[in-house]
């Protein structure tokens, strides 16, 4: 194992958006038996932070490659296409429709069921982005269309969590009455 290996040559993956989130996971926990800080106590202190280094490259690899939004950007920016969303927000305009669309209905979302609603429409939307993105990567190649989609996701998961606090938010008032 090398530090600067990238996440998926560190995990032992085939450098593609499709995944098994399984094995992610099981390389995660061996991979962090493996390189355990209590296991190098006997090799002294020099030894130990090593074992911590790679403990904590472990830790941001499996963070990168668990979320198939993380790890579809990673994609990108391997092959040279940075997703850059702080910096680039250019999207289609009907993609901007549909965020305004969004937006007018959370706010005039009144009860749990519109809520509910909202938020099937918007994971609908999330697995069928995801699914174009996992064509634009693993089988088109083409990483800066990708890296759009990656923009898109990343708004979609945004307003995600916005219908989710709003639900919060609704059931606390709806108990607390």
């Amino acid at each position: 194992m090398n530090l600067q290996s990238n996440d998926f040559e560190l995990f032992g993956l085939a450098p593609q958006f499709a995944q098994d989130r399984g094995a992610i996971d099981a390389r995660w926990k061996d991979l962090q038996r493996e390189a355990h800080p209590d296991k190098f106590a006997a090799q002294g202190a020099a030894a130990q932070r090593v074992a911590m280094q790679w403990s904590v490259r472990i830790n941001e690899a499996y963070q990168r490659l668990k979320d198939p939004l993380k790890r579809a950007a990673y994609l990108c920016e391997l092959h040279g296409a940075a997703v850059n969303a702080e910096n680039n927000t250019a999207m289609p305009p009907e993609f901007l429709m549909q965020q305004m669309d969004w937006r007018e209905a959370l706010d005039d979302a009144h009860s749990l069921e519109d809520l509910d609603n909202l938020g099937l429409q918007v994971k609908l939307a999330m697995r069928d982005e995801l699914s174009k993105c996992e064509r634009l990567l693993d089988q088109q190649h083409n990483y800066l269309q990708a890296a759009q989609q990656v923009r898109a996701l990343m708004f979609i998961e945004r307003f995600e969590r916005d219908v989710q606090a709003r639900l919060d938010q609704m059931d606390t008032m709806e108990r607390g009455q």
